[in-house]
């Protein structure tokens, strides 16, 4: 696909999870067992005026879904999150972290944080809205701009949904999360993942920021040329970025090509004539209609053919107006893909006479006590064909494809927080936090190389996994640092895919390489000691080493097995001479791994085979 050739335009949205306290209460910032949310209570919330008078677009759209919140709590959250407190202080910590952030990104930052309230009303804050600060402007990185990095609060966390109800825990609600949001400098999908891996490179160097799934998420916002820009929210891999943008592409080409077959039709807008179609399927054997009612049809004008699918019919319009139909809770069919669904032919031409239906007009369906809503809403989304791609939200899914939301909220959802006082930024507490910068990634990387002798897959590996503290530390007390880079990349990844405890694994890392150092047994024996120590947590050294058999043994001892399997493998050796080192080693190894270093053996071997050569030759 040329993306160039498509105007492709991408943005990124990266929400960082801070390791220190809630934002503006004193609450720890770890999620609980559901179990232990003890208490709850609910809510509903509803939109309200922007300091301008106007009202959010989305938040209207989330209004009209009708939901009740129930809201649970335990040890993690406190009357703040329940909105039945003032929010107390901005948290210092998270401030510094913004400010140092903003610092590598070299951004400008503002001279006064001043907090504002977005509205959201989906649930996800008991408040109805979401505080956020400006911290920085106009920064960059590799060559994309970087326009704004914020400071804000996360929201609740979702664990459940029934008919009308969503429930939320409010552990997660109020942790601090910095968001960084580029401009829309990025021009293909696999640049968009590269920039999103540098980004995240970046906060883990700063050490101060979480770490495991949930606590970073990517948003895209994306276009094209005749397209709309939309934003994809709730990306987790990284992996998944290009696959997500590339069908946002794609749906947003069938979008186009619906829009220009319906100007070569000359369709135009039209009002929604719903009817009620229930005497027409009287008889039918369709389930879904025999059960549900009222029985609603509405014509779209000129639309036949358009709703299963133009160029890319994964992304038909049938579907993005079945997905608006699913926001208000209902569901459609339409003509495209009937007869089916038990619906025959002859119902369907006798619905099309119904409707007035011409050759090119296509229709919608829907049943049940959320039809009337369901049907409305569809018939104003096929409306939006008419002009291309709408501007909204989206949800990223699974398979790489995304679900619509609501629409792309505008200005009026900000408004002034009035309960938390402007912070000034002084220079002082910026020049302190200058000369605690940390090291960046591709430096690190650089540094690592020529000061540990790592190749750059290495380095960069163990940077990337975030791993590269744990291994300088080693390397410094113990030193083996290739032993140690392959403990950290292989074997712990080994260890992980057959269920051990890794972190039990490192916890013990100093007490193995201390073993190693003092020659207790040799380095082929670590990867059963790590393996058994993650197994029996609390296990000594002593215990391991005998468990695992593996304590070493003098040099002596080894030389004599060494000379006993020479002896029983007489004829090798003098069928292949100093060839035979290779085979014989594996054999030896099988006894001694473990227990003596493999350079050890292979040395002690060699000696003898070339006494055994020089003796047979005289």
């Amino acid at each position: 696909m040329d993306y160039e050739k498509l105007g492709f335009k991408a943005g990124l949205e990266i929400h960082q999870q801070l390791a220190t306290h809630k934002l503006f209460c004193n609450c720890e910032s770890e999620l609980e067992e559901n179990e232990k949310l003890r208490f709850a209570f609910s809510r509903r919330l509803r939109p309200v005026q922007s300091e301008q008078g106007d009202v959010d677009r989305a938040a209207i759209e989330e209004a009209r879904r009708g939901k009740k919140f129930l809201y649970y709590a335990g040890e993690n959250a406190c009357l703040v999150e329940a909105d039945e407190e003032p929010p107390h202080s901005a948290n210092e910590d998270a401030i510094d972290a913004a400010i140092m952030v903003s610092l590598l990104l070299n951004a400008d930052l503002v001279d006064e944080i001043h907090f504002m309230r977005k509205i959201v009303i989906d649930g996800s804050n008991t408040t109805g809205f979401q505080r956020t600060a400006l911290i920085a402007l106009n920064g960059s990185i590799d060559g994309i701009g970087i326009e704004t990095i914020c400071l804000e609060e996360d929201a609740a966390r979702k664990i459940g949904e029934e008919r009308n109800e969503i429930k939320y825990a409010l552990d997660r609600l109020g942790i601090p999360l910095i968001e960084i949001a580029t401009a829309p400098d990025i021009k293909s999908p696999k640049q968009a993942m590269e920039i999103a891996l540098k980004i995240g490179m970046l906060l883990r160097a700063m050490k101060r920021v979480k770490r495991g799934i949930g606590t970073i998420r990517q948003d895209l916002n994306v276009s094209i040329r005749e397209g709309a820009r939309v934003e994809i929210k709730g990306v987790q891999e990284l992996n998944d970025i290009p696959k997500i943008l590339e069908n946002e592409v794609k749906r947003q080409i069938e979008l186009i090509e619906v829009a220009k077959e319906l100007k070569r039709r000359k369709a135009k807008e039209f009002k929604e004539e719903i009817k009620n179609v229930e005497s027409i399927f009287e008889k039918t054997k369709s389930k879904f209609l025999q059960k549900n009612k009222p029985i609603l049809a509405c014509r779209l004008p000129k639309f036949k053919g358009l709703l299963g699918g133009v160029k890319y019919k994964e992304h038909r319009l049938g579907k993005e107006l079945a997905m608006y139909a699913k926001s208000r809770g209902g569901g459609i069919m339409h003509s495209d893909e009937l007869p089916n669904y038990g619906i025959s032919i002859d119902e369907v031409k006798e619905l099309r006479k119904f409707l007035n239906c011409g050759n090119e007009d296509a229709f919608i369906i829907s049943a049940g006590k959320n039809a009337m809503e369901a049907i409305k809403i569809a018939a104003e989304r096929a409306k939006m064909a008419l002009k291309g791609v709408p501007e909204e939200v989206r949800k990223a899914m699974p398979d790489g494809s995304s679900s619509y939301m609501r629409p792309l909220p505008g200005a009026a959802r900000m408004y002034p927080e009035t309960d938390v006082p402007p912070i000034k930024v002084d220079k002082g507490r910026v020049a302190k936090i200058k000369a605690m910068l940390p090291e960046m990634p591709d430096e690190k990387i650089k540094r690592m190389i020529g000061q540990y002798g790592l190749s750059r897959e290495e380095a960069r590996q163990l940077v990337y996994s975030g791993r590269d503290e744990l291994f300088e530390e080693m390397a410094r007390k113990h030193g083996h640092e290739k032993v140690v880079a392959r403990i950290l990349l292989n074997v712990l990844s080994e260890m992980e895919k057959e269920g051990y405890d890794v972190n039990e694994a490192m916890a013990r890392l100093d007490d193995v390489m201390h073993g190693l150092e003092k020659k207790m047994y040799a380095k082929e024996a670590i990867d059963a000691l790590l393996r058994y120590l993650a197994a029996n947590k609390g296990a000594s050294m002593e215990e391991a080493i005998e468990k695992c058999g593996i304590r070493a043994m003098s040099e002596e001892e080894i030389k004599r097995i060494i000379k006993k399997i020479v002896k029983e493998k007489a004829n090798l050796i003098e069928e292949r001479k100093e060839k035979a080192i290779s085979p014989l080693m594996g054999i030896i190894m099988k006894e001694l791994r473990g227990k003596a270093d493999g350079a050890l053996i292979n040395k002690l071997l060699t000696e003898e085979i070339k006494r055994i050569l020089k003796t047979h030759e005289k």
